[in-house]
């Protein structure tokens, strides 16, 4: 069965399975992503299955994008020879899911014990991961139990809250924001960062529900050991006074734990961060403060070369003002201020030598952490690089895009909307997205999709109309309709769009070379 290759961007391709139904594309998708893996061919990023497609990201530079393609196209139909675990999970059905589990009993009539003793008896398997860290979608609901999503998220749903949604079941790994109906709690980690790997399912893996009763949840609960820490080892360098509006450690993305529903992450501008490294004497890529909007002050605990980069920002050591773009020789026992930045949404404080990266999701700074070195030996003091990348600050920006996948699922005059207004940078973005405010792009068809990869800079229109670009940090698989995709070259100038700045959208026949 022949697969079709998708481009989205530079480095990032979506495999379809045109032919094949769900059940077996979905297969093929997680039989291609461990061939992959397995051979790991030179400019390899990572894969993520999704319900009947597969992402694969890579680096252009390295991996031709014809031999990829042709490839995935030759994949095979897996045949079940490939290795999958049974994992049992024990399940107390009820308690805090007490009221959905009734309301959703009396719409599938019948009573809570036969809704239950049925979701528990049904063999399910792990289609792919997404929405969070370790958050696996079961498919084997039986149809009866199946029920849509709620039409409004709840802010928190209690880490361990076994739930349905459509036609999937799945178990929160954490504390978060869902629009699942919850049925129970399993006590068990799901996802612990200082694992390998770190997500207790992966695709392909075979679930089963054993249901117990609210005593034993709780002692099986108490008895989970606490989350294992990657605290990073090293030279302690700041202090933060203050945190900022939005700050936090990024460097090059992380690429791997997609399968395991971990987004690579990264630096939003890597441009700005590779510039400032340039100053510092790093690598293009090494770990700095990302400074969003509004920065923090630090307490300097070692002597240190610093500079700060990116958008213009406010920036004061030790009382007085000073430049960005200067590496400044700072002592311990100095303050430095981040204040606001100006000339565009993000800044970066790079350290000579690097920071360390503390794990494998984004952490916010929080008043009182300790940022440390990077392992191994301090950078020189290099020239500085002949020329900055500048910030796309305010105004409008014109940004190059590739129309799809899943324009088909759009009204060719949503796509004219789309490519000829201006969208206004919400205030409510953030690294997982950026969301935009502006016409509304008509949809064909339902904006919901089965869930697939996103790649860097996807654009996708729910049902409101309105664009959300998604970020470093953006949900690994979603399941809205994604009208284009920004070139990973034009991707610093959404990253530095300031809420209420302006974005246009350009599309371009194929990838740039």
């Amino acid at each position: 069965m022949r697969a079709r290759v998708r481009d989205l961007t530079e480095g990032a391709v979506l495999v379809e399975y045109p032919e094949a139904g769900e059940q077996e594309a979905n297969g093929l998708a997680i039989a291609a992503s461990r061939r992959l893996a397995s051979e790991k061919p030179a400019g390899f990023l990572d894969s993520v299955p999704g319900a009947r497609t597969l992402l694969v990201l890579f680096d252009p530079r390295l991996l031709d994008r014809e031999r990829l393609a042709r490839g995935l196209a030759r994949e095979k139909t897996p045949g079940g020879a490939a290795a999958s675990r049974l994992l049992t999970i024990p399940v107390f059905y009820g308690g805090e899911a007490a009221v959905d589990l009734a309301e959703l009993s009396r719409a599938a009539s019948m009573e809570p014990e036969e809704f239950t003793r049925r979701h528990a008896e049904a063999s399910y398997r792990v289609a792919f991961l997404g929405f969070a860290p370790g958050f696996a979608y079961l498919t084997g609901l039986p149809q009866a139990l199946s029920t849509p999503r709620l039409s409004t998220p709840r802010t928190r749903v209690p880490a361990g809250a076994v739930a349905i949604g459509g036609e999937y079941t799945g178990i929160y790994p954490g504390e978060t924001p869902g629009g699942w109906r919850l049925i129970g709690r399993a006590a068990v980690r799901l996802f612990d960062a200082a694992l390998d790997p770190p997500a207790l399912f992966a695709p392909g893996d075979r679930v089963g529900f054993e249901r117990i009763g609210g005593e034993e949840f709780e002692r099986r609960r108490r008895a989970l050991p606490p989350p294992g820490g990657r605290e990073p080892a090293g030279r302690p360098v700041f202090r933060a006074v203050t945190a900022g509006l939005w700050t936090s450690v990024q460097g090059a993305p992380r690429y791997g734990l997609g399968a395991c529903g971990v987004a690579p992450g990264g630096a939003m501008d890597p441009q700005a961060l590779a510039h400032g490294n340039a100053l510092a004497g790093n690598s293009q890529d090494a770990a700095a403060l990302e400074i969003t909007l509004a920065g923090p002050e630090l307490e300097v605990l070692a002597d240190a070369a610093v500079v700060l980069t990116g958008g213009e920002t406010d920036l004061s050591w030790n009382g007085r003002s000073a430049e960005g773009g200067t590496v400044l020789d700072v002592r311990a026992g100095d303050t430095l201020a981040i204040g606001r930045v100006r000339g565009g949404a993000r800044s970066y404080l790079c350290v000579a030598g690097g920071l360390a990266h503390p794990a494998p999701t984004s952490l916010r700074l929080a008043p009182g952490d300790v940022l440390v070195a990077a392992s191994g030996p301090a950078a020189g003091r290099p020239a500085a690089p002949s020329r900055s990348p500048g910030a796309a600050a305010s105004g409008e920006n014109v940004v190059r895009v590739l129309l799809g996948p899943q324009e088909d699922c759009f009204e060719e005059k949503g796509i004219s909307t789309f490519l000829s207004s201006a969208y206004r940078v919400s205030s409510a973005s953030d690294r997982r997205g950026v969301r935009l405010e502006g016409e509304k792009i008509a949809h064909r068809k339902s904006p919901e999709i089965p869930p697939e990869g996103t790649a860097l800079g996807g654009i996708q229109v729910p049902g409101d109309g309105q664009p959300i670009v998604l970020g470093p940090d953006r949900p690994v698989t979603g399941g809205y309709a994604k009208i284009a995709t920004v070139l990973a070259a034009d991707f610093p100038l959404v990253a530095q769009a300031a809420p209420g700045s302006l974005l246009r959208f350009a599309a371009v026949p194929r990838p740039p070379a």
